[in-house]
């Protein structure tokens, strides 16, 4: 299926789902969250949601990165580059919410993405085989290339995976795992 016509498909499935929604939503995908096997790794790199685009509820899986004291990382996007820069979360780090409404750290201590071993990713579709649809900035694909080759990548969706396949391109990473409200999809 077409990439543009999932991103507006899915934006609009998003529009239509309240505050309360997203939520339990976004905690039925941190009890799934559990059932993976990536808790014994160090380094997680992990979103904050943009809250106008209704996005999944990262704080219930960051809850459990902090219960379980793994280093957590959040990113900095650069919208000139299309890159990313990765900071460690630390009690003093401070957040601002930039013009496209992405919460980021303002600095702090920055992490190579090589160290980083698993990934949560934000997606707008998925499908059975693991192929992702995001805003189509690249940012995700472009930060994942650069991460070690056995990275885990873990898709977050508020909605079930389509069954038609996804037309991918070179540039795109497949996901691992994808996390919906209702079970885990393994690739």
């Amino acid at each position: 299926m077409e990439k543009k016509k999932l991103r507006k498909k899915y934006k609009e499935l998003r529009a239509n789902l309240s505050e309360e929604q997203i939520d339990t939503k976004s905690l039925s995908i941190a009890n799934h969250a559990l059932e993976l096997d990536i808790w014994d790794h160090q380094y997680y790199h992990i979103f904050l949601p943009i809250v106008k685009q209704k996005e999944v509820d990262t704080s219930y899986i960051l809850n459990i990165l902090q219960g379980k004291d793994k280093h957590i990382l959040i990113s900095k996007s650069d919208f000139t580059t299309h890159h990313m820069k990765h900071y460690l979360l630390t009690d003093a780090t401070r957040f601002i919410v930039n013009e496209y409404g992405i919460p980021e750290p303002e600095d702090g201590i920055e992490i190579d993405s090589k160290k980083i071993d698993v990934v949560f990713i934000p997606l707008l579709a998925y499908d059975l085989q693991g192929n992702r649809v995001g805003y189509g900035k690249g940012f995700y694909d472009r930060f994942l290339s650069g991460c070690k080759k056995e990275v885990v990548k873990v898709g977050v969706s508020l909605f079930e995976p389509e069954v038609r396949e996804i037309r991918k391109d070179d540039t795109d990473s497949p996901l691992n795992y994808c996390i919906s409200t209702t079970k885990v999809y393994k690739y």
